[in-house]
């Protein structure tokens, strides 16, 4: 007799032992590995992508932001720190550079380097940005400033200065130049215009104080050389002197001056030094830089005397007036890149000479024009010839000139300096000079104190009297050693142009402005502790005492 019952056990039994192992399996994982706790969970949530963070943006951070604003102007010396607030506005960081413009990144101050520089730090207050360079500026009566550009026409005998004293005293915008220049940027101006563009760039200094306590030092905005420029030529020496000594008289009475006698005290003079030190007798100028109250000042001319040290020079205004840093480095790439078909180049007018040594000038210009004219490897642009290409006082005609020469020559013009050396330098044309009051006793804040780094000196004694040839110099000089010159004066372009005054300064490029503030600056605490200026006496035995 079959038992049914234990048959069924063991039918079921077979169905259902496949199923325990499972379970018992199952149970194990429960029991020895437990679910993670809630706030695990929640870090990592933490980390899930494409999270939006009101009021901030993604930046890039594998190139320090820093480096990116400080890539746009080449110099020899890298700018200071950018503060991350302005006028209480917190700058963000700038978009990351390109692959493409990293690679070409100069800050060092070394061609084909990159130095990444710390950021700047969380909060920069304005109080400890300007700590040490307020300027507190006069307000003068009209009659010492703007009334002179009212009276424009009166300025200038040969020259249409009310042109000239347009935009700020940077001229007509430059639009037609054959494409030699860009279609931004420059102006035609005139080499006497500074102390209007300088005024025009004080009005937005970043650190400006109505408080005298706290000033490192004050400005006068007087336009000393438009002034004694109108009354050159057919007036009395009385006249010449007459606004000057008005001015002194204003100042005296004012509480700026008595806290230090003017010796804290600072203004621009757009024309040489020569035309405000009317010695004795003589005819030409006024008696500006000789009255006992301009003795106590500093004044920032053109051209400096070698032998007076309470007057500094300052470059000369060129036709280049950026409103912002990519304007300057898209300049400097450019003069990189151009090509240049002559060894050197001489732009200039012959100077009328009996042919005797006593106008050595002339004697030398003359040399130079002849040298010049005679070799293949020079470019020439006599002033005065006829011809629109000929045309010296066309910024383009000097500017191509200059951008297809290796160097320039810069004998001294109707006095140590010309402006020639300034327009050379922005071309990216090392200039040859050939008396050091051309420039190295001249502009000690804005050039390199080692001529040799950006120029080059032939004593004019040698030109003069006809054993030195000029080319012979030049092509002793070897290649590398002309790129060197050349790229270090690529670099001191941002320093001697001016940048427009119509523009804020922003975090942007230092200027020719910002240069001579910050040595006026550092002049007056030297007089303030009883220092004399160190000028150094390494040219003496070539002025005549």
């Amino acid at each position: 007799m079959v038992n049914l019952h234990g048959s069924t056990a063991v039918r079921a039994g077979r169905y259902l032992l496949p199923l325990v192992f499972p379970a018992c399996c199952a149970l194990w994982v429960l029991l020895f590995f437990p679910s993670p706790p809630v706030e695990v969970a929640v870090f990592r949530q933490s980390f899930q992508p494409n999270i939006a963070l009101t009021g901030q943006r993604a930046v890039d951070t594998t190139t320090p932001w820093p480096s990116e604003r400080r890539e746009m102007v080449d110099t020899s010396s890298p700018p200071p720190p950018l503060p991350t607030e302005r006028h209480g506005v917190i700058n963000a960081p700038p978009p990351p550079l390109a692959p493409a413009r990293q690679a070409r990144t100069e800050v060092s101050g070394q061609a084909g380097t990159e130095t990444p520089s710390p950021p700047p730090p969380a909060v920069a207050t304005d109080r400890n940005r300007c700590a040490g360079r307020y300027i507190y500026i006069h307000d003068l009566p009209s009659r010492f400033n703007s009334d002179l550009i009212r009276d424009c026409r009166s300025l200038s005998e040969w020259t249409d200065m009310c042109k000239h004293l347009v935009n700020a005293g940077m001229g007509p915008r430059l639009t037609r130049t054959g494409g030699v220049l860009p279609s931004t940027g420059w102006y035609d101006t005139n080499q006497f215009a500074l102390e209007v563009i300088f005024h025009s760039r004080m009005r937005r200094y970043d650190c400006l104080t109505t408080d005298t306590s706290r000033a490192a030092a004050v400005y006068v905005p007087y336009y000393a050389g438009l002034d004694v420029g109108r009354h050159l030529w057919g007036f009395s020496n009385g006249v010449r002197d007459a606004l000057a000594e008005e001015l002194f008289e204003w100042l005296r009475s004012s509480p700026a001056w008595a806290a230090q006698g003017g010796r804290d005290h600072f203004f621009v003079g757009g024309r040489i030094t020569w035309d405000f030190r009317r010695e004795g007798g003589g005819e030409w100028g006024s008696r500006l830089l000789l009255l006992p109250e301009a003795k106590n000042m500093t004044m920032l001319a053109i051209e400096s005397s070698p032998w007076h040290g309470n007057d500094v020079g300052v470059p000369y205004p060129t036709y280049f007036h950026p409103s912002h840093a990519g304007e300057v480095a898209s300049w400097q790439r450019a003069v990189r890149r151009t090509r240049r078909p002559w060894l050197f180049a001489f732009a200039g007018g012959a100077r009328a000479h009996d042919g005797s040594s006593k106008n050595v000038n002339a004697v030398v210009r003359d040399a130079i024009i002849n040298q010049c004219a005679r070799s293949r490897r020079c470019g020439l642009l006599v002033c005065g010839a006829r011809g629109r290409r000929n045309d010296c006082y066309a910024p383009g005609n000097v500017m191509r000139l200059f951008k297809s020469a290796a160097f320039c020559l810069q004998p001294q013009g109707d006095s140590y300096t010309r402006r020639s050396a300034f327009d050379a330098v922005l071309a990216g044309c090392v200039p040859v000079f050939f008396h050091p009051g051309s420039a190295y006793v001249q502009y000690r804040w804005h050039l390199p104190a080692d001529h040799r780094r950006y120029s080059v000196f032939v004593p004019e004694d040698g030109v003069r009297n006809g054993t030195v040839r000029v080319e012979d110099v030049l092509r002793r000089i070897g290649a590398r050693e002309v790129a060197a010159m050349r790229e270090q004066v690529v670099r001191m372009i941002p320093s001697i142009v001016y940048r427009d005054p119509r523009v804020k300064a922003g975090d942007s490029f230092r200027d020719a402005v910002d240069v001579a503030v910050d040595g006026v600056i550092e002049r007056v605490r030297r007089i303030k502790r009883g220092l004399e200026d160190d000028v150094g006496h390494q040219w003496d035995a070539y002025f005549d005492k």
